[in-house]
């Protein structure tokens, strides 16, 4: 399989310490109706409106704690998940979470060597995760 990706960036997500608050903040900003779903992965979560076929990337809020350091960025794990852990370590990076299965794949998070957070994601990991 090869680990060439066309666009790396695939999603973005913005913890906030009350969900309900950052629903109601992001709502009356971009004046539109988000809602709150339990369904797209191990928390509750609000998604940005987004469309696969359009350009752009789609993101989410979630339960969390807010970094000082700034957002996770997810990044497309193409060369799959076990890979990229190797990767990021051999590089001076650290892993920081298990794989987590979500609907659309599997992800883990990671820090780079400065301390961001960064997501790698693998769509492939769906079949593997199910």
């Amino acid at each position: 399989m090869s680990d060439k990706i066309q666009n790396y960036g695939c999603w973005f997500e913005i913890p906030v310490t009350d969900l309900e608050a950052a629903r109601k903040f992001y709502s009356a900003i971009f004046e539109i109706d988000l809602k709150i779903t339990e369904d797209g992965g191990p928390n509750p979560m609000v998604f940005f409106p987004y469309d696969d076929d359009a350009p752009g990337t789609g993101g989410h809020l979630y339960p969390g704690t807010p970094s000082r350091d700034g957002n996770t960025i997810h990044l497309m794990a193409a060369a799959g998940l076990d890979t990229m852990r190797e990767r990021i370590v051999a590089a001076g990076g650290s892993v920081e979470s298990p794989d987590i299965p979500i609907p659309a794949g599997a992800f883990f998070y990671a820090r780079d060597p400065d301390g961001n957070s960064i997501g790698l994601f693998n769509l492939a990991a769906k079949a593997k995760a199910a």
